[in-house]
């Protein structure tokens, strides 16, 4: 999988670590979220920025909205599972962050809505999806979308697309 990343996949990756990098120099955060695996691999990226990935440093501001139970079921029970990422980004996402949707398909209503509430908030979106980008393309201000349709190598190719940012920010900083 790793060998069909094209160069403009590549760039992509660079333009995300950048972004990120920027972010956090500006006060903001990266923000991750995701349905499924996708919660799981978010929940596992922004570990990698607060805790650490290669070496001991300040933590990086990160967090994933598919952690909080509390949350998601209230929202979820309250606004119906549609919003139950919307309703997140609209409490904590702004400008100067940047905010991560990770759905294999693009098409995944709950995060398309917080896509598209963290546009109207003003944040840098990145969409890191599979081959075709689903709804998500055209919506998100960077698309990564992964060289495949199989939902278990697009989230292999997640974990190598984001341990490569994290790295590149951790660097940066």
């Amino acid at each position: 999988m790793k060998q069909s990343f094209s160069d403009n996949l590549i760039e992509s990756i660079g333009e995300f670590a950048k972004r990120g990098a920027e972010a956090v120099r500006s006060g903001g955060k990266l923000v991750f979220f995701g349905n499924g695996g996708s919660a799981a691999d978010a929940q596992h990226l922004a570990a990698e920025l607060v805790v650490r990935l290669q070496k001991d440093r300040p933590g990086i501001a990160a967090l994933a909205l598919s952690a909080n139970a509390s949350i998601l079921t209230a929202a979820g029970n309250d606004y119906g599972f549609e919003c139950v990422f919307a309703r997140q980004v609209e409490s904590l996402v702004g400008a100067h962050d940047v905010l991560v949707a990770l759905s294999t398909s693009g098409t995944s209503a709950n995060v398309v809505a917080a896509v598209d509430v963290g546009k109207k908030r003003g944040a840098f979106v990145v969409g890191m999806t599979g081959e075709t980008g689903g709804k998500l393309k055209g919506k998100v201000d960077l698309l990564l979308n992964v060289p495949s349709t199989n939902p278990q190598r697009i989230q292999e190719a997640y974990m190598t697309i984001g341990h490569i940012v994290c790295g590149l920010i951790e660097e940066s900083l």
